[in-house]
């Protein structure tokens, strides 16, 4: 049966990561199960480009991006532990120390920069460029993905969906900090009809 679509609502790229396991309907799903999960986790992502994507498959050897997507799924479970014990605060020098299994991924990274024809061909462009040598640089961008979600993201507005079966994360970028669902569209819509069935049950016991 195939499953749906990976979920990319958090207006972060990191967190969506995290999201790469979840809930949509009533069933957990989780988008890098396997190495073939990852590659198209990460095309869909728009983290790899679709030629690096072929080419390493191609290469790798039986079962290993399998590895690769058993490692990624490990760092996501990390990283989880670390975003949901700090959501809500300022991160600090404090918080330095827990990511230390973050930049020893980083550190590993083959990335440089390039001067490239614009898209129109009327200018030069500096762009970022990675070495894809090995399977396991599959991780690199995921790594680099997690380091902006630190660095760049208020923990403040990090927010767990209200959806009472929803593992979603999210940062609240409204203003005055109102997102209170990972979508209207599907835990949204899901308290609006339990709120209407609750006030049908309170409407019909009155009346009894």
């Amino acid at each position: 049966m195939p499953r749906s679509n990976p979920l990319f609502i958090a207006d972060d790229l990191g967190l969506d990561f995290l999201n790469s396991i979840a809930t949509p309907t009533d069933v957990v799903v989780d988008w890098i199960d396997s190495g073939e999960g990852l590659l198209s986790w990460l095309g869909q992502a728009g983290m790899v480009p679709a030629e690096a994507l072929r080419t390493l498959k191609a290469r790798a050897m039986p079962d290993e991006i399998d590895s690769v997507a058993a490692q990624a799924r490990s760092l996501r479970t990390w990283f989880r532990g670390f975003v949901e014990a700090r959501k809500g605060r300022l991160l600090g020098a404090g918080d330095v120390e827990a990511l230390a299994p973050l930049n020893a991924l980083l550190e590993r990274d083959d990335a440089f920069e390039a001067i490239v024809a614009s898209d129109q061909g009327e200018a030069l462009d500096l762009v970022s460029m990675r070495r894809w040598r090995t399977p396991e640089s599959l991780l690199l961008p995921i790594g680099e993905a997690l380091a902006r979600t630190v660095s760049e993201v208020d923990f403040r507005q990090v927010k767990a969906c209200e959806g009472p079966i929803c593992t979603l994360l999210f940062a609240d970028r409204t203003r005055g900090g109102a997102r209170r669902w990972c979508s209207m569209a599907v835990c949204g819509n899901r308290a609006k009809q339990a709120a209407h069935r609750d006030r049908a049950k309170v409407s019909a016991s009155k009346r009894t």
